[in-house]
């Protein structure tokens, strides 16, 4: 009786461990649909923990409708939208004709993924940038229409137009940091003109492979919201333009001249169209001096500097001040 005993447990063992094992895959499998491992194409910045759950099922049907590349703007558009908390996560089911916070989260994210996608080709056959695309996301293709007749490319002065058209000029009190540093208070009472903006502060644009200018931003991150200060060049001090880009430049191991002229006196000169991020952009004429270079900014990518404003921190060069005031790119000799 022993060693009949010893026989069928010599069978069962391996079979019992076998449903172990699929069990366990079975679970980590499931797991992994709803949140496990972090999926997401580069480096971002502050999102929740809510957003970062919903990491593998924004990859699996961003890959589903083709814009796999697009997982990062898809996350921070969540971030925006909700927080990823909430059943509508996306806040995507007016986009079908449903009321407000009808769908559940997993149609939230395809439902959000597929109206991306639909956006993004009516942008492409329309000649419209990104930007033109993600403000669309809150405002609707009709926006895309009113870009492709208006330069074909986003603007904040741009989506604050569309936006009053359709407000009739009503204003709503609005008090996120993003619009008081623009400083404003308010925002035409449709939909939200500071949307691509409110998107693109999730973003981390400078590609992960480059380390130094990683941590050149890793640096350059520990101040934002810092006062501008004239003259400013070191953390005890906060900075200015110059001084904040040297002070960063400088922890990565790259030394560079106190001030703008001489920044870009000694970089090499880039055409806008050919900007990289890590690249530095050179204004003139914004204040009265009679150096001709007034202004430095790190740039981040997708149309956006980190610089010492007042705050230091991000903005778009979109912007119609920006636009006014630019001279050009340095390349700096890493």
């Amino acid at each position: 009786m022993k060693i009949k005993r010893y026989v069928i447990m010599s069978f069962l063992f391996p079979f019992m461990i076998g449903i172990l094992i699929f069990f366990v895959i079975i679970s980590a499998a499931e797991e992994d649909r709803t949140g496990g491992d972090i999926i997401y194409t580069g480096d971002m910045r502050n999102l929740s923990d809510e957003v970062l759950a919903y990491g593998t099922l924004i990859k699996e049907y961003a890959e589903k409708y083709g814009i796999e590349e697009y997982c990062d703007y898809l996350m921070a558009i969540m971030q925006v939208e909700s927080g990823g908390k909430g059943n509508d996560v996306m806040q995507c089911s007016e986009s079908l004709g449903l009321p407000k916070d009808t769908l559940m989260p997993e149609e939230s994210i395809q439902q959000g993924c597929k109206y991306f996608s639909e956006l993004l080709a009516k942008s492409g056959k329309n000649g419209c940038d990104l930007n033109t695309t993600i403000q669309s996301y809150n405002y609707g293709d009709k926006y895309i229409d009113f870009i492709s007749v208006n330069g074909k490319k986003h603007t904040f002065e741009l989506a604050q137009e569309f936006a009053m058209k359709k407000a009739n000029e009503k204003k709503t009190p609005y008090d996120d940091p993003i619009a008081i540093r623009l400083s404003f208070n308010w925002r035409y009472d449709y939909g939200n003109m500071f949307y691509v903006m409110l998107v693109s502060s999730y973003l981390y644009l400078v590609p992960l492979e480059n380390d130094t200018i990683k941590m050149v931003m890793d640096e350059a991150l520990k101040y934002e919201g810092w006062k501008y200060v004239f003259g400013g060049y070191h953390p005890d001090t906060s900075f200015d333009c110059s001084g904040l880009v040297q002070w960063c430049y400088g922890k990565a191991g790259i030394s560079l001249p106190r001030t703008a002229q001489e920044q870009y006196d000694s970089t090499q000169r880039i055409d806008i169209d050919s900007l990289q991020p890590g690249d530095l952009v050179f204004f003139q004429g914004t204040y009265n001096t009679d150096v001709y270079i007034t202004h430095v900014g790190i740039y981040t990518g997708n149309n956006k500097m980190y610089h010492a404003g007042d705050p230091i921190g991000y903005t778009d060069l979109t912007l119609q001040y920006w636009q006014e005031h630019i001279v050009g790119g340095g390349r700096v000799k890493l």
